[in-house]
């Protein structure tokens, strides 16, 4: 399973950012783990993240397919609303899984969860973000996420969600609290500290700005003097600092230093448990 989190940055009453966050385990019952699975996707020419959790195999392969539709002009007109990218997104989505053996036991999940987040691209403070949901006895189904008026989280999803629950009760009365940090403290503390054997491996992150005419950002994790991207190990790579870096306080990072840039402005997590 996963633990995955989306949260709202919100600055001076206004929306400024919406990331998403996840573990990178991938587990096969309590047979197998595989700590380096991706589960969150920024587009390169868009402000669009995606992020799932329960069923593994179908969106990892099918969400890297749909941003490269997107990406190469294939899945979006140009003056596309973000409603418009999410109908587009869900319907190849669903699409897709109609030729997918859902039916077979072993093959599929009883689940599958996926957040869609966006931003207009003419109006760099109008935000979006939904919740696409499969169950097998269900089908499918969708709900646009409410945004709190503080920085908050929008969703809280997976196996790991009743930990995150439970110490996020002590983060929002903590000295960051209402903070976009806030959120990711808790989640690393969560994720560092889980006892579900199906949640593990490095954080991933992606998120969207209201800077004008970005498109979603990628961010590198630094974790125990290792850096990740997406769940995979990358220190035998080259020009780290190509992407944009960040430790579990959320700090910016150099990614050739792996240590916080000098006038970046320092992030402490006193709840931290150790």
């Amino acid at each position: 399973m996963t633990l995955l989190v989306s949260w709202i940055g919100i600055d001076s009453r206004k929306v400024a950012s919406i990331y998403i966050a996840a573990d990178s385990r991938i587990s096969w019952a309590n047979l197998a783990n595989f700590d380096h699975g991706r589960k969150v996707f920024a587009f390169n020419k868009y402000p669009d993240i995606l992020g799932y959790c329960g069923d593994v195999m179908f969106p990892s392969i099918v969400l890297g397919q749909i941003v490269e539709m997107a990406d190469n002009g294939l899945l979006f007109k140009e003056n596309y609303k973000c409603k418009q990218k999410f109908e587009a997104i869900k319907e190849k989505l669903i699409q897709i899984f109609h030729k997918y053996p859902h039916h077979i036991n072993g093959i599929t999940q009883d689940s599958l969860q996926i957040i869609h987040a966006s931003r207009e691209s003419d109006n760099c403070t109008n935000f979006f973000c939904h919740l696409i949901e499969w169950k097998r006895d269900k089908g499918w189904s969708g709900k646009k996420l409410i945004f709190p008026e503080k920085s908050d989280t929008l969703a809280i999803l997976g196996s790991g969600a009743v930990e995150f629950n439970k110490n996020y009760e002590r983060y929002i009365q903590g000295p960051n609290k209402s903070t976009s940090r806030n959120v990711f403290h808790c989640f690393c503390d969560t994720l560092f500290n889980s006892k579900d054997i199906n949640c593990g491996g490095a954080p991933q992150l992606v998120g969207i700005y209201s800077k004008p005419e970005s498109t979603a950002k990628k961010f590198g994790i630094i974790k125990d003097k290792k850096r990740y991207l997406f769940g995979s190990q990358i220190d035998d790579l080259i020009n780290f600092n190509n992407i944009e870096w960040r430790n579990d306080l959320f700090e910016l990072c150099d990614g050739n230093t792996m240590k916080k840039f000098e006038k970046a402005q320092k992030q402490p997590n006193q709840l931290k448990r150790y």
